[in-house]
């Protein structure tokens, strides 16, 4: 059992909370039982080690039995040792330690996608991770992230995609010019979501939605700049019939998934 959480191999865990670490290792921190129980179902062969405390394996000895079948070795540690590990201050038992997995953009297109996400400059970590979980969820093919945009291997990010990283390919570090016009070459109609844009409804009754569809996010400050919307074939916003003063990114964008996963499959 490790239990100085001092130990050069405990500080080498917990300096991945940090995005030098992170490229310099091509590494990520993955933390509690969910993530984890993710990774070992849908790409065991990424995790590198994993640590947990005794008390952790005896509520959770489902992921023991996951780690025993791929052959990976499950380290005891202190809740001292696991505290200092982990980027968050309840890492809930589990930390493991993965390999980080981006897509080629490339890929993403050549896989004749039906509904995919790019998002430029997110940079709030929890809006990015809950994007992920939402195209997931409502059955996207990718994700994209373009421009200067949160790093995907973020503790925060990570977390709360909830395992979604896993399960739908993400693409980072593009060029969103480049990504539309690989986009259009694929069949999809680029619709970028932004206050400026026509009612959502419209796209409803005229058909486009249950098209091959890449919807396009902007920043959560700024939203995209004219240059960016000139860019789409259409430029739609989720209407707010209450009194909020505006919509979050990730609830909007998941708003806009889901009327094209409902329409792709209703048509």
């Amino acid at each position: 059992m490790l239990e100085n959480p001092r130990s050069p191999r405990v500080r080498s865990v917990a300096k991945l909370a940090k995005k030098a670490s992170r490229s310099e290792t091509g590494l990520f921190l993955l933390e509690g039982p969910q993530a984890v129980s993710e990774a070992l179902r849908f790409r065991p062969e990424l995790v590198l080690e994993l640590f947990a405390t005794p008390t952790a394996v005896e509520r959770h000895p489902e992921i023991v039995a996951a780690a025993e079948e791929v052959d990976l070795e499950l380290e005891y540690v202190t809740e001292e040792v696991l505290e200092s590990m982990a980027d968050t201050v309840t890492p809930q038992g589990f930390v493991a330690v993965c390999r980080q997995f981006p897509t080629a953009v490339k890929d993403v297109f050549a896989a004749s996608p039906k509904l995919i996400a790019i998002l430029e400059e997110v940079r709030d970590p929890g809006n990015a991770g809950t994007i992920v979980r939402a195209a997931d969820a409502a059955g996207a093919d990718a994700v994209v992230f373009t421009g200067r945009a949160v790093d995907l291997y973020n503790p925060k990010v990570v977390r709360s995609s909830t395992g979604s990283i896993f399960h739908v390919p993400v693409a980072v570090g593009a060029d969103l010019a480049d990504v539309l016009v690989r986009a259009r070459a694929a069949g999809l109609t680029v619709l970028a979501a932004d206050v400026k844009g026509d009612d959502l409804l419209a796209a409803r009754t005229d058909g486009v939605l249950a098209k091959p569809t890449a919807w396009l996010f902007g920043n959560e400050a700024r939203g995209l700049l004219d240059e960016q919307l000139e860019l789409a074939d259409r430029v739609v916003t989720v209407p707010i019939y209450g009194h909020a003063e505006s919509m979050n990114l990730a609830t909007a964008a998941s708003v806009c998934l889901y009327e094209s996963a409902f329409a792709q499959r209703s048509a």
